[in-house]
């Protein structure tokens, strides 16, 4: 676990440092770096403790789906957390949210459970995803993007490798059978992914955001289709289709509010 997670995010960190060359090299100074370092800090140690207790939990409970699930409540604890920030979410956005949630559920849950200390587990990592999703829309617009993605990658790292180190026995052997894996998972999930999430939430409401994240259970499920030949139930349809139906709704006042906005100027131009 601990493993697993300290080599990805060092290849995840190592991976940007010549994109942050290529983009931020010629306007990073010192100084930016230095204001860059304690968000890295308090963002890099809520993504070491939520992808801990997340990959614990899947250990305890030997159910990827129900995981997928639980960790999904970030979408529901974003906009509600988001109200500490002064973020109060609008109807379209609790709607959303709902529909996401549920949708969510359809697709990785495919019974009924019961709670379990591994499902607590993940809840509780929910909030630590949770408060990674607002503290880098908090922190991402101050600071340079690449640079403090690199920074929170390498905190994840270093503290995994750190409990690697005083928990774990390494085998070297399972080490070099899992390398494929671990090398994909630190250059796409942790260098693109989480990468290309950052960039995003410049632009983007952190509820908006969670419930585009909370898309991962609908591709994890194409991909099992399309590598794995895992067949999807109509329940998995109708949950794929709630997700993407609350990522509409989410985003349905900013379009109403545009289109408010372009009516009057173009009635003023009509004789």
């Amino acid at each position: 676990m601990f493993t697993f997670n300290g080599i990805r995010f060092a290849l995840g960190a190592l991976s940007l440092l010549p994109v942050i060359f290529i983009f931020e090299g010629k306007q990073l100074t010192k100084e930016k770096i230095k204001k860059a370092v304690p968000p890295g800090l308090l963002t890099g140690m809520a993504l070491f403790t939520a992808s801990t207790l997340q990959q614990y939990g899947v250990k305890e409970t030997a159910s990827a789906g129900e995981a997928g699930f639980l960790t999904g409540l970030y979408t529901v604890l974003v906009p509600v957390l988001g109200i500490l920030f002064r973020k109060k979410p609008t109807l379209f956005t609790a709607g959303g949210t709902t529909l996401a949630l549920v949708g969510l559920y359809f697709v990785s849950v495919k019974d009924s459970f019961s709670i379990s200390w591994g499902h607590w587990v993940m809840i509780i990592g929910a909030f630590f995803w949770a408060w990674h999703i607002i503290a880098v829309d908090f922190f991402v617009s101050k600071v340079p993007s690449l640079t403090f993605a690199c920074i929170q990658f390498s905190v994840c790292a270093v503290l995994s490798l750190g409990s690697m180190v005083l928990f774990e026995e390494v085998v070297w052997q399972n080490l070099t059978a899992a390398l494929p894996v671990t090398v994909y998972s630190g250059l796409m999930s942790v260098g693109v992914a989480f990468t290309l999430q950052i960039l995003g939430q410049k632009k983007a409401d952190p509820a908006f955001a969670a419930i585009v994240l909370s898309t991962e259970s609908v591709f994890s499920a194409i991909g099992g289709a399309l590598i794995l030949g895992e067949t999807m139930t109509a329940r998995g349809y109708v949950g794929c289709t709630l997700i993407f139906c609350g990522i509409v709704v989410s985003q349905l006042k900013d379009v109403i509010d545009r289109w408010m906005v372009k009516k009057p100027s173009q009635s003023a131009k009509e004789p």
